[in-house]
């Protein structure tokens, strides 16, 4: 038999827009990721996100994926007020999903905050901070 096969990160992931240069402006803009690359035609754009890649890709019928891309912030507090003086609109302000009583994320008694939003294609996207025990976010 073979090598044994080792996943261990992710590489990029994708998402459809109507509007790529709509797209380009919110993901730069607001949200200030960095663009690597734009490829028009065929209409591609890919953004850094630490070791993996965004790619935003334009279709003729853009739906929101079924999936949520969680951003990962060290305040989310700030990180919310940033973007929302951007201009990014909220479904619902940073708050508490889950206390991890038993450590199975990491620290034992941190809590994970989120707060989600959409990009202009209606993609669902969330800031995420996990906070220590015994800090609030």
């Amino acid at each position: 038999m073979g090598s044994a096969l080792s996943i261990d990160s992710l590489h990029q992931v994708a998402v459809a827009t109507a509007d790529l240069a709509r797209s380009i402006a919110f993901y730069r803009g607001a949200l200030g990721l960095r663009l690597i690359a734009e490829f028009s035609p065929p209409g591609l754009a890919f953004f850094a996100l630490g070791d993996t890649r965004l790619l935003v890709e334009a279709a003729r019928e853009a739906k929101p994926a079924g999936g949520v891309l969680y951003f990962r912030v060290d305040d989310i507090q700030a990180a919310h007020a940033a973007l929302k003086a951007r201009g990014v609109a909220f479904d619902r302000a940073p708050h508490a999903i889950h206390r991890d009583d038993d450590g199975t994320f990491g620290e034992r008694g941190a809590t994970e905050w989120m707060a989600f939003f959409r990009d202009p294609d209606g993609n669902v996207l969330a800031l995420a901070e996990r906070v220590a025990p015994g800090r609030s976010a």
